[in-house]
């Protein structure tokens, strides 16, 4: 009803200045019976609001569906009545529509191929990196080391982009079993060691008591304790030589803490840290930072609904705790 006074508020302002210029008219050239001039008014208002009850209760339909917002894309194609104007309307929110989604399609089906054509390549790419970790092992010191870190390097790279694009399609690409978290660590680490050699930081497993299990998807999982290891030993380099990653319950709650006592982070940064490609002011220090690696884990969490959590001071270092709620069906064996 709002929407039909809005539409036509000017055919009544128009429609009362058409009877004040009648009975002006009436009224200058001497007629004064009132009662005849009033009468002709009363009957003319009345067409003129059947008029308008008749309009608008035949337009109805189509004045409710313009006010209310649509819930679902299928309301596209219902119909409103049989008026030429609703007709129009539906005929072009139906175009609308199928233009819609031939666009969603088409970028769709670019997305898909994308993706298909980043996980070929990532897979093509594991070939020539296994050559070079294989030549690596006939050079000398301190060539062979260079070589190793450096391919090491390239295949942190390629597993990034890889679960980038997997991050697309996580809700095909995800299974959910019991893991049992310091085995998971132990697996972690030992795929680390010479990163961990290299950098001169070495994990310490603080363990308030074994056979601690929960349930995710052990394959994301890996990747985000694999994240938050490495940007822990990343930071740490040249200020401290351990970070410690810590398996232990509270309340009704498992906790995976991974702690470092490296430059930390700077306030300022809190808010954009999960953010995509968000470096911060330590990752404009180290070139190596692409700024996905905690984007990548927060999403995965989320989409596991696993929480995260940090506190960090500059100079200090970091705690980046992966919690495991009652939600999650945690069971200790």
């Amino acid at each position: 009803m709002n929407l039909f006074f809005k539409e036509y508020k000017t055919l009544f302002l128009a429609q009362f200045i058409q009877f004040v210029i009648i009975l002006s008219i009436l009224w200058l050239a001497g007629y004064r019976n009132l009662t005849i001039i009033f009468y002709a008014i009363f009957l003319c208002l009345v067409v003129f609001v059947l008029f308008c009850f008749y309009y608008y209760q035949t337009r109805k339909v189509y004045y409710k569906r313009l006010e209310k917002p649509f819930q679902t894309l299928d309301e596209s194609y219902s119909k409103t009545n049989a008026n030429p104007i609703a007709q129009m309307f539906d005929k072009r929110i139906v175009e609308q529509y199928r233009y819609y989604k031939e666009e969603m399609n088409e970028l769709k089906a670019q997305q898909d191929h994308h993706r298909k054509f980043m996980d070929q390549w990532v897979h093509q790419m594991k070939t020539p990196l296994s050559v070079i970790e294989l030549t690596a092992e006939t050079v000398d010191e301190p060539q062979s080391s260079d070589l190793r870190a450096e391919s090491d390097r390239l295949k942190e790279g390629l597993h990034t982009i890889l679960y980038m694009s997997r991050l697309r399609t996580i809700e095909q690409d995800f299974h959910v079993k019991e893991i049992e978290l310091y085995q998971l660590v132990q697996e972690v680490t030992k795929a680390q060691k010479r990163f961990f050699i290299r950098n001169q930081v070495y994990p310490k497993m603080v363990m308030e008591q074994q056979g601690i299990h929960i349930k995710s998807d052990e394959k994301w999982l890996y990747f985000i304790m694999s994240q938050l290891i490495n940007n822990g030993v990343k930071y740490s380099t040249g200020k401290s030589s351990t970070i410690e990653i810590s398996v232990y319950q509270k309340k009704k709650e498992v906790i995976l803490e991974i702690r470092d006592y490296g430059v930390g982070i700077p306030t300022k940064d809190f808010r954009r840290l999960f953010e995509p490609f968000f470096t911060g002011e330590n990752g404009r220090k180290n070139r190596e930072s692409t700024g996905m690696g905690l984007y990548l884990a927060k999403e995965a969490l989320d989409f596991l609904e696993h929480n995260i959590e940090f506190d960090s001071e500059v100079g200090v270092g970091t705690s980046f705790r992966i919690i495991f709620s009652e939600t999650q069906n945690l069971t200790r064996l």
